[in-house]
């Protein structure tokens, strides 16, 4: 039965470096069963035209779901199925064209071995992880790969812990080989995480989140300093474009000039936009990332830019914009 009493002078911290250095241990002999068997099995995954079919019981289930994640995010489009499901309807899932990686540590799971003549009847090539090769799932395995750890970080021997970590390094390294092969790249990860904060850096654009229309801050560069200012006041952008009946881009006055132009001695009620406007204007084309735009404004210390074809005027954006748009 557990003690409730902590024994004196007990070390919790000591515990658990302990337990780091024995995994660490344990992945380190790992590195001698990246072989050949896990070359043939990345092959076989590669070239596979279905789905990844992950299964395993009880923590190697656990371990078995997080594999399938990975995989389907990183280019390699998988599922788990839970082995005792399977027995009763689930392995319906699985078609002849996908591939069944099947985790154990002992190699003996039974629930398991009750689908493997399903799955050779179907003809499914079967990757197994396990702890021994010369296990009944060994023995059945197209491809086998070994996850042997000399010990538990249990004291006991008995709570997956080494094993675990081990085979799910082995998950890693085999959704990252695969990775690679497929020049996977950081955009096609987005497009499997819409809804993260590396999906909107990586998919949102610039024309996705510009003002357009009559929400641009424009005025003609024969308008007055006054009417300037009341515009850049009305759009609330911090800035008016200068430009021409065709929205062709002349200049550009921002809050930053007008706090630059106090001291040069202006007279502001008949002063012309055109005496004090920057000509020109940094500008961006409105397909590039929007990540990428935010960038330009923090090495450039500004807080918009244009958004142009060349000099034709086409939208402004904002940091507010990409605030908003979880960019930032």
């Amino acid at each position: 039965m557990a003690n409730f009493e902590l024994p004196p002078g007990f070390d919790f911290c000591q515990v658990g470096k302990d337990v780091l250095k024995i995994e660490r241990e344990g992945l380190a002999q790992l590195d001698q069963y990246i072989n050949e068997n896990f070359t043939h099995a990345c092959e076989k995954i590669f070239y596979c035209s279905g789905k990844i079919v992950v299964m395993g019981m009880g923590k190697s289930g656990h371990i078995g779901r997080k594999m399938a994640a990975t995989f389907a995010s990183t280019g390699s489009p998988a599922f788990f199925v839970h082995p005792g499901e399977a027995s009763h309807g689930d392995l319906g899932m699985v078609a002849a064209q996908d591939i069944v990686i099947a985790i154990s540590n002992s190699g003996e799971s039974h629930e398991i071995l009750a689908l493997i003549p399903v799955l050779k009847r179907l003809q499914v090539p079967l990757i197994c992880m396990t702890s021994n090769p010369e296990s009944a799932m060994g023995r059945a395995a197209d491809v086998h790969l070994c996850i042997h750890v000399p010990y538990e970080a249990c004291p006991l021997g008995l709570a997956p812990t080494t094993s675990t970590t081990a085979t799910l390094v082995m998950g890693d390294a085999l959704a990252v080989a695969l990775l690679k092969a497929r020049g996977f790249t950081a955009e096609d990860f987005a497009l499997s995480h819409p809804g993260g904060a590396l999906g909107r850096k990586l998919l949102l654009r610039v024309s996705d989140i510009m003002h357009t229309g009559d929400e641009i801050p424009h005025v003609s560069r024969d308008a007055s300093l006054r009417d300037a200012l009341l515009e850049i006041t009305r759009k609330n952008l911090g800035l008016t474009v200068i430009c021409n009946d065709l929205m062709k881009i002349e200049g550009i006055f921002t809050d930053g000039d007008l706090r630059r132009i106090f001291d040069m001695g202006i007279d502001f009620n008949n002063a012309r936009i055109e005496d004090v406007m920057t000509s020109g204007g940094i500008r961006v084309r409105p397909n590039i990332l929007a990540v990428d735009a935010l960038n330009l404004m923090q090495s450039r210390h500004i807080t918009a830019v244009l958004v142009a074809d060349g000099d034709q005027l086409l939208g402004v954006v904002h940091m507010h914009d990409m605030l908003r748009a979880g960019v930032v």
